[in-house]
């Protein structure tokens, strides 16, 4: 009976840690690619400090290109009309 308990020890408890080994080192490999990803998110952010300024410009453009397109319409509509 001792026999087939120390067996099972020898075997199966090698087997586990080097399955908890693996875990542990994939564990670590997605610990630094979240930090890695915490970092560049970070740095993502400074660039984002410019965004009223440029959503501004965006609104101008936009009006500009709507005057633009109801002259253009308003001339097509006199010449087919």
């Amino acid at each position: 009976m001792w026999t087939i308990g120390n067996l099972i020890l020898l075997l199966v408890v090698p087997i586990l840690i080097a399955l908890l080994n693996r875990v542990l080192a994939a564990l670590e490999r997605i610990r630094a690619a979240a930090d890695d990803t915490l970092a560049a998110g970070v740095a993502l952010i400074g660039e984002l400090d410019t965004t009223p300024e440029l959503l501004a410009i965006t609104d101008e453009t936009i009006a500009e290109v709507a005057n633009g397109a109801v002259r253009y319409a308003g001339s097509v509509g006199k010449l087919l009309g």
